[in-house]
């Protein structure tokens, strides 16, 4: 019966895709490199539902020369199976997602034609597994071109277009000629996963990063310590706890614990739609406020955590030093020292660009948000100045002019347009506005680039639609 669901499924989501499909006309002339390579009109690094959600978008642009690379390997892209622990998503079930607007793609109807429309109805949040089953459905339905264990490793500007160095987990490295790229990469995709210099100089046998490989069974009866107190460091407290850890210290710099969620009030149409059109000064102000704050933690992984006796929430200890004593990572704080036989850190990312090997060639060139904007004092933050300055098609821009052109091809899709655009890459409360405003702005550009061709093809149009009477 459930295959017998989808498969019902899938026919409705090809109807409603052909009867919305307008225009029709492939409008992109293709190309070839000199070297006899294709030139792809779009190269979107990142398979996960950002990566999807853009390449769909692409093709109903009639945007079909299009190529989705991902490192990891099928059905591990994205955080959905591999560091994002929490059980279910954060979201509410209702919202829009990578559908963009199409009902047959909603994960209601995803789910309702899985499990039945009583299970929809019974359902609280959205299990973490099933929105990755979900997504790779949607990739199989809408026929996107992902090639998985591809990885990419530098970009060089051309003539007209771009070549993209790649490399796969055999070994075997070549390149892919684009006119645009799109890095739907994630939270770390213009940085890196940050934590403390006193911890990153531990030994790596001691000390994580909430998006690390971490093998919990092997922290069964250890002292572990988390630093943080957002959804991801209660995620891996409640982890490392399941795992039979024993005990778990949360340590929160803050005097009380954050316990609204400030995306859920901005999650309305006129910020999601127009945050980015507005000036400079009302955009810092709400952003920095949205991540000064931090994200909350949700219900559910704060009582997984306190159902544990032998957990404890440390509030107004922020970690000062970390080093090895005993054979055990020992941590200062203002009100002692604690020792750990583990410490994982729910820290966040660090921006900057020069930090992924992708960008760094050109980092130097791309403007921040330091460069472009000095807000008021009270509103300093230098963390948040290190965030690209992005054009209103989520290009990078050049931090001097005519130093860097090609930037204008390379469109930042991921966490990193956070201060640009609001809510918008890696995220699912705003993809319904953010994807077509992506996908809109590559094809703005992909357009202006043809348009001696279209005008010499508008010239020689003789395509009678009236057959005269003699």
């Amino acid at each position: 019966m459930v295959d017998a669901g989808l498969e019902r499924l899938e026919r409705q989501v090809r109807r409603d895709l052909k009867a919305i499909e307008h225009p029709k006309l492939k409008w992109l002339p293709a190309r070839r490199h000199p070297d006899g390579a294709p030139i792809h009109d779009v190269l979107i690094v990142g398979a996960g539902q950002s990566g999807i959600a853009t390449a769909y978008a692409l093709k109903r642009d009639q945007v079909d020369n299009v190529v989705v690379i991902d490192k990891a390997p099928y059905g591990r892209e994205g955080p959905w199976v591999t560091f994002a622990r929490m059980r279910t998503l954060r979201s509410p079930k209702d919202y829009p997602g990578p559908d963009l607007g199409v009902p047959s793609l909603t994960y209601q109807s995803w789910h309702e034609a899985s499990f039945g429309e009583q299970a929809w109805e019974e359902l609280d949040l959205i299990p973490t597994g099933h929105w990755n089953d979900y997504l790779l459905w949607m990739r199989k339905v809408l026929e996107i071109d992902v090639r998985n264990e591809t990885a990419l490793t530098a970009i060089h500007p051309g003539e007209d277009c771009l070549r993209v160095e790649v490399e796969t987990a055999a070994g075997e490295r070549t390149h892919i000629h684009a006119r645009k790229i799109v890095l739907a990469t994630g939270q770390d995709g213009t940085g890196r996963w940050w934590m403390p210099d006193c911890v990153e100089a531990l030994p790596k046998h001691l000390r994580a990063h909430a998006a690390d490989d971490i093998d919990f069974p092997s922290l069964a009866g250890k002292t572990v310590a988390v630093l943080g107190a957002g959804a991801s460091a209660f995620d891996n407290a409640a982890e490392a706890l399941d795992a039979a850890a024993n005990p778990v210290h949360l340590f929160c710099r803050r005097a009380e614990l954050q316990t609204i969620q400030p995306l859920r009030y901005v999650t309305f149409h006129g910020f999601l739609r127009h945050l980015s059109d507005m000036d400079d000064a009302w955009r810092w102000r709400f952003m920095q406020h949205v991540l000064g704050l931090r994200e909350g933690f949700p219900q559910d992984a704060y009582n997984r955590c306190v159902s544990y006796p032998h957990f404890q929430i440390r509030t107004g200890e922020p970690w000062l030093d970390a080093m090895v004593e005993d054979g055990k990572a020992v941590i200062r704080t203002p009100k002692g020292r604690f020792a750990a036989d583990y410490l994982i850190c729910g820290t966040g990312v660090g921006m900057d660009c020069a930090l992924r090997p992708e960008l760094a060639p050109f980092a130097e060139h791309i403007a921040t948000w330091a460069d472009r904007y000095d807000p008021p004092e009270e509103e300093r933050e230098e963390r948040l100045g290190r965030y690209p300055y992005l054009g209103p098609d989520y290009a990078f821009l050049e931090k001097a002019p005519g130093t860097a052109p090609f930037l204008k091809d390379i469109h930042c899709f991921g966490i990193g347009a956070w201060i640009s655009f609001g809510m918008s890459g890696a995220s699912i409360n705003a993809m319904y506005v953010a994807v077509p405003k992506l996908a809109a702005g590559v094809t703005r550009g992909l357009f202006a680039a043809a348009l001696e061709h279209h005008w010499d093809g508008l010239q020689a149009y003789s395509e009678s639609q009236v057959t005269l009477r003699d």
